[in-house]
């Protein structure tokens, strides 16, 4: 069965951090490109960061420029975001997805059940 699993999630004070797993099962994660959506309360399932598999090069929104880092580690099947400095409106649920690096949601073939990060103090 194809699956990704996220945890790491949680309650965090303004300026902590956190960092989300997502561990891949039934299939081989490295094969594909890795991306982290969000979607906060009221609004749209939004893109974060992605990495791709054929060059490593990794993309970030605007506004976690600097404070968020996706990686991901093969041999463990499966993917990170650092998440430091973190600010309220960084609230939501956080989504990891393999797939085709890229800002589209249609661009990825599989999901997790997502995780929800809380900033507030």
């Amino acid at each position: 069965q194809v699956q990704l699993v996220e945890s790491g999630g949680g309650l965090v004070q303004p300026g902590g951090s956190l960092r989300l797993s997502c561990v891949a099962s039934g299939f081989t994660l490295d094969h594909y490109d890795i991306g982290w959506f969000r979607q906060a309360p009221g609004k749209e399932r939004d893109w974060v960061s992605c990495y791709s598999n054929r060059d490593g090069s990794t993309y970030y929104l605007d506004s976690v420029k600097g404070r968020f880092t996706i990686s991901r580690d093969n041999a463990k099947n499966t993917m990170y975001l650092q998440m430091n400095s973190l600010k309220p409106e960084d609230t939501g649920v956080y989504y990891c997805a393999a797939g085709d690096c890229g800002m589209d949601r249609t661009e990825y073939d599989y999901w997790g059940q997502g995780t929800q990060v809380t900033v507030s103090s």
